[in-house]
This record gives C-alpha cells, sequence and structure tokens, in this order.
C-alpha cells in the first residue's frame, strides 16, 4: 500500500504504507486512511512528528531493512507539514 499526503502548499508526498502509518502515529494521529488535518491543527502534528524523530535520534539509529533511518525517511513529510503550517492549508492523505 502507498499512502500520499497532499497539501496546497507544497508538492504531494508519496510513502510506503508502513512508513505513512508510522509517522501518522507519531503526529498523534490514528492509522486511518484516508484522513486529514485541519490547518489549525497542522502546527501540532508537525511539532509531534519533529519530537518524535529527534526523540529517535537520541537513541541508536533504527534504520528498516534497506538502512534508510525514520529521521531522513520523515524529512519530505516535515516539509510538507512546514509548508502547509506557513500558508494555513490543510493536509488529506489517502
Amino acid at each position: 500500500m502507498l499512502v500520499t499526503f497532499t497539501t496546497d502548499a507544497y508538492a504531494d508526498i508519496t510513502m510506503f504504507g508502513d512508513v505513512a502509518l508510522t509517522m501518522l502515529k507519531m503526529m498523534g494521529h490514528s492509522a486511518t486512511v484516508p484522513g486529514a488535518i485541519l490547518a489549525a491543527d497542522v502546527p501540532v502534528a508537525l511539532r509531534r512528528l519533529t519530537a518524535a524523530i529527534d526523540a529517535g535520534k537520541a537513541s541508536p539509529p533504527v534504520a528498516d531493512e534497506s538502512g534508510v533511518s525514520m529521521a531522513h525517511r520523515g524529512l519530505p513529510l516535515i516539509n510538507l507539514l512546514t509548508a502547509a503550517a506557513k500558508s494555513d492549508s490543510n493536509v488529506m492523505w489517502k
């Protein structure tokens, strides 16, 4: 399964389903696809995601079988959420 995150303020980001669901949980959301975050809630989701990724950096790096860390996998989504927060845009995923 692939999950695509969209907002009017940034290009679409597509992630593998397991990675996307992990990121959603880090943001404090359920692993429900499709879903959305209202513009007013995007800054909170961004803070939660960056805090969870930063906490993961403090421990030994955990990478999946491909060798890519969650911090690297999360960077495009952090950029999308940052752009959405700046432009006061909703974020959706499907």
